[in-house]
């Protein structure tokens, strides 16, 4: 957080314009990092930032947060590529509890609004370079042109440009079309909540593409399993069985908004403690991605879960 209430001697117009443009520069940084808690490092670093600057300097306050933030995560991603080559298990996005945007046009815009922010999108991400993600993040996200990337990045038009390219081929060579449709998505979770709730492995199965594969992040902090699971039969068997522990006799599975789309998280004690996002196929409607975060320092993004639901810290998209 970044208030005057966290920064009790901060003047009136440094903080008039930052807390305007906060949620566009947490958006910009959770893009960039796929980290709840690195995005609010970085907020907080630029908010430093942007407090010691001699504003009477700055032309465009939106503009140069943008720019300080987007480097200081340019920056932090760069180191963040070396710590996850040595992460136990698979590394997976921090789940974000999202609420849908009050100010998109339409259905149609909030779709693919929250398309960008979805855990799919998040993982293809991390297979861009550092200034790859930086500039699809802000070009194909947010709409900047190539001249306003350039200027934040501090780099030619013509080779912001040329990574662009590069990066949108990336991203559309290795991103597949999952259907999105919130009814859709709303009838399979609550199909697969009454199947966990009753034990019911045939109804799970009958959710699941035969191809589907399960990821697990537990980051070498709790129990999770260490490579992806594959087939139907094999990751309703795994849900089952880790639901069936006496560990987890008390947690309930509840319906959520989680980076932009309609998935389950895990409740115990009226807190979240874990979230499950997936995909499902285009074509028949299962699921065919299952991600399940269960890193307890990884779910800063679920805070504000009680036990009627969100009910503060939720972020846009």
């Amino acid at each position: 957080m970044t208030s005057a209430e966290t920064h009790p001697g901060a003047s009136s117009d440094a903080l008039g314009p930052f807390t305007a443009h906060r949620r566009l520069l947490f958006d910009v940084a959770y893009r960039m990092l796929g980290s709840v808690v690195d995005a609010e490092d970085v907020l907080q670093d630029a908010w430093l930032s942007w407090d010691r600057a001699d504003r009477a300097a700055v032309r465009n306050p939106r503009a140069y947060l943008v720019r300080t933030v987007t480097n200081l995560s340019l920056n932090r991603l760069t180191s963040a590529r070396a710590t996850r080559e040595t992460y136990i298990g698979p590394w997976l996005p921090e789940p974000l509890l999202t609420e849908p945007l009050p100010t998109v046009r339409d259905g149609a815009e909030e779709v693919e609004m929250a398309e960008t922010v979805s855990t799919a999108m998040l993982v293809v991400l991390e297979s861009l370079s550092p200034p790859e993600r930086a500039v699809f993040v802000l070009r194909e996200v947010f709409g900047y042109s190539y001249a306003e990337i350039a200027e934040v990045l501090g780099r030619a038009e013509a080779s912001v440009r040329q990574t662009g390219h590069r990066a949108r081929a990336h991203v559309r060579a290795r991103r597949p079309r999952f259907a999105t449709e919130p009814e859709q998505r709303g009838e399979v979770t609550r199909r697969f909540l009454a199947a966990c709730a009753g034990g019911d492995l045939n109804a799970v199965m009958e959710l699941l593409a035969p191809e589907v594969t399960a990821w697990s992040d537990g980051g070498g902090k709790v129990t999770a399993a260490r490579r992806p699971l594959y087939g139907a039969d094999h990751v309703a068997r795994w849900l089952l069985g880790m639901l069936a522990k006496p560990s987890l006799q008390a947690v309930t599975l509840e319906s959520a908004r989680v980076n932009g789309e309609e998935s389950v998280v895990f409740v115990y004690g009226g807190a979240a403690c874990a979230a499950l996002t997936y995909d499902l196929d285009a074509v028949d409607g299962r699921v065919v991605n299952l991600r399940l975060q269960v890193n307890p320092e990884k779910l800063a993004g679920l805070a504000g879960w009680g036990a009627e639901g969100p009910t503060s810290g939720a972020s846009g998209m």
